[in-house]
């Protein structure tokens, strides 16, 4: 079964993104096998700290390098993704042994699916400029460029801290599920 690793662009433990990912494994059923990554204690990118690798990001690595695609779920910070989803991007494009820029990285040819929810914009800056990224010719991944999920919330849910889909905002997101397991094979 295929394993889909869960990555959320915002690191609050109650985020409307994670909500939303919550929302996309049920969607998922039992069609593949869905993981979350903790990210969390990954320290800012130095390169005097970067061989060894530090074990956050060694793990971060090979659970990314475990699974069959990546699922990104982020919010918008200032036009574009979070700073942390950024560190954990360059950490993941850097080689594994020192000077090697020959030896595959674990983020190369994943198929990545980007999906955000946001405020007016439905994060369509995120996921445009998270796309650009990822394709670079050193991270190549294969991001599924439509469909894509963006959630634009209401003021109420701001308010509240509680997210409601509507019918729509829910079929765009079974339609992205099957599209990308379908993206998958």
């Amino acid at each position: 079964m295929k394993r889909i690793l869960f990555i959320i662009g915002s690191l609050r433990r109650n985020s409307f993104n994670r909500k939303l990912a919550a929302i996309a494994e049920e969607m998922i059923g039992g069609r593949a096998v869905v993981d979350y990554l903790d990210y969390s204690d990954v320290p800012m990118i130095n390169q005097d700290m970067e061989h060894p690798a530090p074990d956050a990001v060694a793990r971060v690595r090979d659970k990314v390098a475990a699974a069959d695609a990546l699922w990104i779920f982020s919010p918008e910070y200032n036009s574009s993704y979070p700073g942390h989803l950024k560190n954990l991007i360059d950490w993941l494009s850097r080689p594994v042994v020192p000077g090697d820029f020959r030896t595959p990285l674990a983020i190369n040819d994943k198929k990545v699916a980007l999906s955000g929810v946001g405020g007016a914009m439905a994060t369509a800056k995120c996921r445009e400029k998270l796309a650009e990224l990822l394709t670079l010719p050193f991270i190549h991944a294969n991001v599924m460029n439509v469909p894509q999920t963006g959630i634009k919330l209401s003021p109420e849910a701001w308010a509240t801290d509680r997210m409601v889909l509507t019918d729509e905002q829910k079929a765009d997101l079974e339609n992205q599920v099957s599209a990308f397991l379908e993206y998958m094979d």
